[in-house]
């Protein structure tokens, strides 16, 4: 169902607008972290960079701080079999329709990620963007921030929509993220999803209702333990905030396993999340992971610096 109220789109617009802009400009303020050697008139770093908060662009089912360096192509694959309930029916969960998706992203300035990816659920198309906006320093600042946001178009036939905009839905995400220890990072972040176009139902008076809101506000916290310079443990948790009149989602409970290289990343997962797309997760989820209802799946990444 279409969202019939019109405060409530331009408020989104608004509010998504003006929540970058205020993201971009924190950034520029902050990223003065360098001074000028009066004998050169070269730049001179004040403050002593933290490196390799997390291994990769990705927590399992969300997004780190992490942008690679300038000039890096990263591919991704990214799969999630089925849930494991049904037994050996369908070889628990993994012999059943899998959800998969190929993304590629690209850094063309520092700090700055732009990519696109194809994901089988829907054939959702997403354009994707990522900004590192502050970047954890020693003795100087105590966490790093990052934005994450995407659109996503589902590319099914026409005759699924009544309008163009009801195949569209968004993304934001704030990140702010802190490496403890050579061992231990953690990162919580705020993310709001919107939706144009929303399931609903016609009340016993002939009134049109939405079972879900159009926007959905969620909650995230994460965290990865190294056990060995190349090994580590992985939890993402996603705590949705948002009421619904109906089929609220659960939270999205997920532990990993990652394995990395120079130029490799991959995780493998256990959890509830059925969707790869954070606000499909946001929106949709009905696995319930207390009773059981989860799946496996893994991300794989490959990097290539030019």
């Amino acid at each position: 169902m279409k969202h019939t109220q019109l405060y409530s789109r331009t408020f989104f617009f608004f509010w998504s607008g003006l929540f970058v802009f205020l993201l971009l400009v924190s950034g520029m303020a902050i990223a003065q972290t360098e001074g000028v050697d009066s004998l050169t008139n070269t730049p001179v770093r004040k403050y002593q960079q933290v490196k390799n908060t997390f291994e990769s662009n990705l927590i399992i089912d969300d997004q780190s701080v992490m942008v690679p360096s300038k000039n890096t192509l990263e591919f991704d694959i990214l799969h999630r079999f089925g849930i494991i309930n049904n037994g050996y029916s369908n070889f628990y969960g993994l012999f059943a329709p899998p959800v998969i998706r190929l993304g590629f992203e690209y850094v063309p300035i520092n700090n700055l990620q732009i990519g696109f990816g194809l994901c089988s659920n829907n054939m959702d198309l997403d354009l994707n963007g990522k900004y590192a906006i502050v970047k954890q320093s020693r003795g100087a600042i105590p966490v790093s921030v990052t934005y994450y946001g995407n659109i996503v178009i589902d590319t099914r036939s026409s005759s699924d929509f009544v309008e163009r905009g009801d195949r569209l839905s968004y993304f934001n995400q704030l990140m702010v993220a802190r490496k403890i220890n050579s061992k231990l990072s953690v990162q919580t972040a705020l993310s709001l999803s919107h939706f144009n176009n929303v399931p609903g139902y016609t009340d016993a008076e002939g009134v049109i209702r939405n079972t879900v809101m159009n926007d959905q506000f969620t909650w995230s916290l994460m965290g990865r333990y190294k056990l060995t310079e190349k090994m580590a443990i992985l939890v993402d948790y996603d705590q949705p905030l948002t009421q619904n009149p109906t089929n609220n989602p659960h939270p999205n409970v997920a532990f990993g396993l990652e394995i990395t290289t120079s130029s490799h990343c991959f995780q493998i997962i256990a959890g509830n999340g059925q969707y790869i797309l954070p606000q499909l997760n946001a929106m949709n989820n009905q696995n319930d992971f207390s009773k059981g209802q989860y799946l496996l799946g893994f991300n794989m990444t490959k990097l290539w610096n030019f």
